[in-house]
């Protein structure tokens, strides 16, 4: 069985954020992690905002799978040596499932496509 997800955002929903200033609403959202990758990038906001799509789009695709709220900083948006995109699911039943995922961003938008088998 497949399921898909997707999500689009526009990146301004993340463009004041700072992290020293909005540590607290930023740790219910992304891994320390991610928030190292996304902060050491010139504009964080588009970095940020793809994440926060592929973690809308993983709950999405679990929707008609998994039966429980999933957190999303239980998904966590992770980088290979090659620079491809892959999902690291932080819930340990959940782990069974193959996950695939492609985000990209541009200036005003972010979007990502996940599918789960």
């Amino acid at each position: 069985m497949l399921n898909i997800g997707v999500d689009i955002e526009d990146n301004s929903r993340f463009e004041d954020k700072v992290l020293e200033k909005d540590i607290k609403f930023l740790k219910k959202i992304f891994t320390q992690n991610e928030l190292e990758y996304c902060f050491k990038n010139k504009t964080p906001a588009p970095h940020l905002c793809a994440r926060y799509c592929a973690k809308e789009a993983v709950v999405k695709a679990f929707s008609n799978i998994y039966n429980k709220l999933i957190p999303y900083s239980k998904i966590e948006i992770l980088k290979n040596d090659n620079g491809s995109v892959f999902v690291n699911i932080l819930i340990e039943e959940l782990k069974k499932y193959k996950i695939q995922l492609s985000i990209s961003h541009e200036k005003e938008k972010s979007i990502a496509f996940v599918i789960i088998e």
